[in-house]
């Protein structure tokens, strides 16, 4: 169930008065997830940058504070800070939030994990890099967690879906 905007609103008062007792890497996931959520819903720039910036910040301070963390929860906040870009991205047109994606992404390329290649594909597409998009929705078409639906409704890829190697890409997926 996808809460209300006063539920968040509540919600990041509790977390930040939890964030004074002592921050966790959870913690800084929970506070930078809920406002990208704040994002998402509003409609007023000038706030969802706001919002963005904090969500950065929290999600760039939870990946460096802590000296041990399991990397999954690492691999989380990365993906939380990749998605925050991404949107600074769609709001502003500025590609070099684009290149600061693929900046982290870049480095997390050995996890294997789906989500990492799918903003690598995404982040490229936004530089308009026709052939990094292509090999890294390559390597994403590969991965057992490869999501047709996104790949073939996300706008980020319109410019690409006439081209016979995304048409080849999805029509050996579908079978």
């Amino acid at each position: 169930m996808r809460m209300t905007t006063k539920q968040i609103i509540q919600r990041i008062g509790e977390t930040d008065q939890l964030f004074l007792q002592g921050n966790t890497p959870e913690l800084a996931l929970e506070r930078g997830d809920l406002r990208l959520q704040l994002v998402t819903l509003s409609r007023v720039r000038q706030e969802q940058r706001h919002f963005l910036q904090e969500a950065i910040v929290l999600l760039e301070q939870g990946r460096i504070e802590f000296e041990e963390m399991q990397m999954n929860l690492y691999i989380k906040l990365s993906l939380h800070l990749a998605k925050a870009y991404m949107l600074f991205f769609e709001i502003t047109r500025e590609k070099h939030y684009a290149l600061i994606t693929q900046q982290i992404m870049k480095a997390l390329t050995n996890t294997e994990h789906a989500d990492v290649l799918f903003f690598l594909a995404y982040a490229s597409a936004a530089k308009e890099e026709p052939a990094m998009t292509r090999h890294w929705l390559n390597k994403y078409s590969q991965h057992p967690d490869f999501d047709f639906d996104l790949m073939q409704q996300h706008p980020c890829f319109d410019s690409y879906r006439q081209q016979d190697w995304f048409q080849q890409l999805l029509k050996a997926k579908m079978h």
